[in-house]
């Protein structure tokens, strides 16, 4: 039976009955008891003599804050050996330097070299000095912490199985976090052929085979064994072709090579996985990670409880499909063998696409309306969201001539020459565009973004990780299972993979591996996580779209209120919508800023005032908390500025460098606008609404980017692309090429081959 801590703010409700292991990383957050088992690797400095402190500090913080969760946390630890074997040490040398004084002679100090250290010594004098440091530790954050040590024998006497159950209960119960070690004072020495007995029996012997024990003995949720490695590999660290193995299930290990132990301690990652599966067995998820890599030990722990993808899981449940690292392997075989097949080909594929969409309408259309239904019921979405959630005949319609455009300017994408040089005499040069590898693109709320990115990853030869919001999960799989029906013409079905496990966004920007370009779609929060979470993944896209519309003082009336509707009415929830109308000073109580603010009202367009604004109104609306902020509904914010300059000046300091607009018939003016704003995409005498991959003629987008690096505004097929350079010779070397060689440099422009602009 287990117990409730007593302390009062009691946040982690008892989640299940043991019994059964947690089959997901993702549901390790609702682990109540929890064991963390620290080698002896982590606990001890590199020289093995002495404590690791900071790593060891770092440790008891985050034991600490998981225990003042409510979480019932015990401690198996390695160390006293180490600490011993110190502080002996210390008193050797102690003793030498007194002999030293009281005799003289190199004779007799030849013959006071420090003996070798008995084990078993070593832990006696060192139990009780790492014991008063862990207490020392636990003490900074209120937390009380006790000592048991054990052996063998204890687990093999029933009353005193009994005796140590009832003892960790009650100190448990108490808020009391146990730190339990082998008595190493008196231990015997481990027997080798001494191992698993069955399974409701393993043999204590050294700390990882103990801390299973105690999981199972305990009903413990989790088991974290810490360590000097990641986690399992496939083959011995530090191998060229090592790879992590993230989650490791019953029956694997005959496909794994196990290497040599730890540099300190008793048992090797063999031991581990043995301690590991045993412990699984009785019901208790077990992580293996690493605990002494310094970017990772100050969080390793909590991480681990948080269901983030850190070292290895064992886990008893196998999914049926592929694991994510195997779809991404996938997607990269299969995008280049994309990439290898002709450009007619490609487009082939992108036109079967556009003619599922609408062979199959009534099918799309039932898997979104069960999709509609889910959320309307669950009331988890906002009504722009529904709205982007929803597909039609119409949307349909839509994709499809988006997709036959695509198709129709892809077939010469991948490959085309955009440079050639004569290097030297038979030694011509060209740069050529190649597809970037794999992309993963993340969206929220959008079925209609697979088959439109899909599309342009097919036309520019991507693999490509589909990752969606679960509100569309219907949807996306019958689309994604078009996607693929379409792919199966050529034999490249596995290119575009959809990501259905319960992988978390966090964990898939740390595939730098196997991704190589990462596109966010959606809110403007989704796209800064990912942003802050991609570990070495370059990541494309905007976090915000905060739209501006200048109106200048020579702005026709007839244009003004329509481009101004458009922009912001026609989808207020677009990221390319107006949400910053900035009006010339000298237009304020004119006829036509009259005419501007009666249209917003008709529209029911909630207005904020910024402070210049404001301040030429007795009665303003309410005035704007921040002049960065991107609305995505029908509210704006309207501002006042003195001339085109200060709209210039104004965009550069609070927007977002997505989209910006004048509304003039001065062309002087415009063109200063055009030329000064820095934005993706600046427009005169037009909508917002304009920024837009289809309405460019791209087809479709894999969004807008303000990066101004690679690709900027509207992405289409040219943003997925980047280039190679092929070098064509006749037995060159650079030493020709020398002072007194043969060749010289000619550094000749070519003519770049026709464009097959049908």
């Amino acid at each position: 039976v287990r117990c409730w801590s007593n302390i009062p703010f009691i946040t982690m409700p008892l989640s299940r009955a043991h019994g059964k292991s947690f089959a997901h990383r993702s549901e390790l957050k609702h682990a109540k008891r929890i064991v963390v088992k620290l080698g002896s690797a982590v606990v001890t400095r590199g020289d093995e003599c002495g404590l690791a402190l900071g790593r060891l500090a770092s440790i008891v913080e985050q034991v600490s804050m998981l225990q003042n969760q409510g979480r019932e946390m015990m401690i198996v630890t390695s160390g006293a050996v180490a600490f011993g074997k110190q502080r002996l040490r210390h008193e050797i040398l102690l003793s030498q330097s007194v002999r030293q004084a009281l005799h003289s002679g190199q004779s007799q100090l030849k013959d006071m070299a420090i003996p070798v250290l008995e084990a078993r010594a070593c832990a006696a004098a060192g139990q009780s000095g790492l014991m008063a440091l862990y207490e020392a530790m636990f003490t900074q954050y209120s937390i009380c912490a006790a000592q048991i040590l054990v052996t063998n024998l204890d687990f093999h006497d029933e009353q005193k199985r009994r005796n140590l159950n009832g003892t960790l209960h009650e100190l448990l119960r108490m808020n009391i976090v146990p730190i339990i070690n082998t008595n190493d004072a008196v231990v015997p020495p481990p027997e080798p052929n001494s191992d698993l007995q069955g399974v409701n029996v393993i043999s204590v012997k050294d700390n990882d085979s103990l801390a299973a024990r105690l999981a199972v003995e305990m009903k413990t949720d989790l088991l974290i064994v810490l360590s000097d490695v990641e986690g399992l590999f496939d083959s011995p660290p530090g191998s060229d072709d090592a790879k992590l193995i993230d989650i490791f299930y019953p029956g694997d290990q005959q496909s794994v090579t196990f290497g040599t132990k730890s540099r300190v301690g008793m048992g090797g990652m063999e031991a581990k996985v043995k301690a590991a599966l045993w412990a699984l067995q009785g019901g208790t998820s077990v992580v293996i990670a690493n605990g002494t890599h310094p970017k990772i030990s100050g969080h390793v722990i909590t991480d681990i409880v948080e269901g983030k993808k850190v070292g290895t899981f064992f886990s008893e449940v196998k999914p049926a499909g592929p694991t994510v690292e195997q779809q991404g392997e996938m997607a990269r075989a299969g995008g280049r063998t994309l990439a290898a097949l002709q450009p007619e080909q490609r487009a082939e594929i992108i036109y079967r696409l556009a003619d599922l969409l609408t062979d199959q309408r009534e099918e799309i259309l039932l898997a979104n309306k069960k999709d509609l239904e889910e959320a309307e019921n669950k009331g988890r979405l906002a009504l722009p969201l529904l709205k982007r959630l929803s597909l039609s005949t119409s949307k349909l319609n839509s994709l499809a001539i988006g997709l036959r455009q695509i198709a129709a300017s892809s077939r010469d994408s991948v490959g085309r020459v955009i440079r050639r040089t004569r290097i030297a005499k038979d030694l011509d040069l060209e740069q050529v565009t190649v597809p970037i590898g794999v992309l993963l693109v993340i969206f929220e709320s959008r079925p209609d973004c697979l088959p439109q990115v899909s599309a342009l990853a097919i036309a520019s030869g991507n693999g490509l990780l589909l990752k969606g919001g679960k509100e569309a999960a219907h949807s996306n799989q019958i689309l994604h299972h078009l996607t693929q029906e379409a792919l199966s013409i050529h034999g490249v079905k596995d290119a575009v993979q959809l990501v259905n496990t319960r992988e978390e966004v966090e964990d898939l920007c740390r595939l730098d591996k196997l991704i190589d370009l990462i596109i966010p779609r959606g809110s403007s929060q989704l796209v800064r996580d990912i942003q802050k979470a991609a570990k070495g993944i370059p990541v494309m896209g905007h976090s915000e779209g905060i739209c501006h519309v200048y109106v200048d003082t020579e702005a026709s009336v007839e244009k003004v209120t329509r481009i101004i509707r458009d922009s912001k009415c026609e989808y207020p929830a677009a990221c390319n919508a107006l949400e910053t109308l900035l009006i010339h000073r000298d237009l304020l109580r004119t006829p036509l800023f009259d005419q501007i603010i009666d249209m917003l009202r008709v529209e029911q367009v909630k207005i904020h005032a910024g402070p210049r604004f404001a301040s030429y109104l007795t009665f303003s609306p309410s005035e704007v908390k921040s002049l960065r902020t991107e609305y995505g509904d029908l509210e704006c914010c309207i501002e006042v500025v003195d001339s085109v300059q200060e709209a210039v000046e104004h965009i550069h300091k609070y927007g977002s460098s997505h989209t910006d607009v004048i509304i003039t018939e001065n062309e002087k003016t415009a063109e200063f606008f055009l030329q000064h704003v820095d934005s993706a995409c600046v427009f005169w005498n037009a909508s917002t609404r304009f920024s837009d991959g289809y309405r460019f003629g791209l087809g479709a987008e894999v969004g807008i980017s303000t990066s101004r690096i690679h690709a900027r505004g509207p992405v289409g097929i040219e943003g997925l692309l980047t280039t190679k350079w092929l070098l064509r010779g006749d037995n060159h070397v650079v030493s020709d090429f020398s002072e007194h060689g043969t060749m010289k440099y000619l550094h000749e422009s070519l003519p770049l081959p026709q464009r097959n602009t049908n």
